[in-house]
């Protein structure tokens, strides 16, 4: 089963984030089969904190991925604050 997810990526107490469409069966860290976008914690801009290609996500959710509940949650905030600008 595909799944929409985080990667970690950083360095020690800076993460960052990518977000992979990656088979369930693979690691957090491990092989994917295609970049979403990122996410960063720690930037104080939230415009330059999330960077997500939609039509990407949209096309694998259509296809029968399923999305972490963070992965949601950063979805939606980043549809709220591209809607702002």
């Amino acid at each position: 089963m595909v799944k929409i997810r985080l990667a970690r990526h950083g360095n020690k107490k800076r993460p960052f984030y990518k977000m992979v469409a990656s088979d369930s069966r693979f690691a957090r860290d491990g092989r994917f089969i295609e970049q979403l976008g990122y996410f960063n914690p720690l930037s104080k801009n939230i415009s330059t904190a999330i960077k997500l290609n939609i039509d990407r996500i949209i096309y694998w959710q259509k296809n029968g991925a399923q999305i972490s509940e963070r992965s949601k949650n950063l979805i939606k905030l980043f549809r709220k604050n591209k809607e702002t600008l």
